[in-house]
């Protein structure tokens, strides 16, 4: 038997200094060294050992939907909304309500927003 975690989400950007930007001033990651080459993709901690990979491919058009999407957790999502709505950065519920957050049937709330590049981010309040 074996066991997994995740390391990091690797994401195509068109334009990786807004990506950059995007990330560093709406989700207030901080980047961190890219040790695995000398190429322009960008790296960002979500944790200590938890990454996010903004690789550049200006010519790629991102299509996807709300259900393809990650999710990030905080145990103040009011803290978010309100730093979101400060930004300008509009979100929606799960069935698409603008700047309204949704209530999970098990308690948990979400909202979803979308980076530069189309890609869905759900915020939540799961502590683990």
């Amino acid at each position: 038997m074996f066991t997994l975690s995740l390391d990091h989400v690797a994401i195509s950007v068109k334009d990786v200094d807004q990506s950059a930007l995007f990330y560093k001033k709406v989700l207030k990651l901080e980047e961190v060294k890219n040790t695995a080459s000398s190429s322009k993709t960008r790296w960002f901690a979500l944790t200590d050992s938890k990454q996010i990979h903004l690789i550049p491919r200006p010519k790629l058009e991102v299509i996807t939907n709300k259900a393809v999407h990650f999710a990030l957790s905080t145990p103040n999502l009011d803290l978010v909304t309100k730093h979101l709505q400060s930004l300008n950065i509009e979100y929606s519920d799960w069935i698409g309500t603008e700047n309204k957050d949704y209530v999970r049937n098990d308690g948990l709330q979400q909202l979803y927003f979308q980076d530069p590049d189309g890609y869905w981010i759900e915020i939540n309040n799961a502590v683990y």
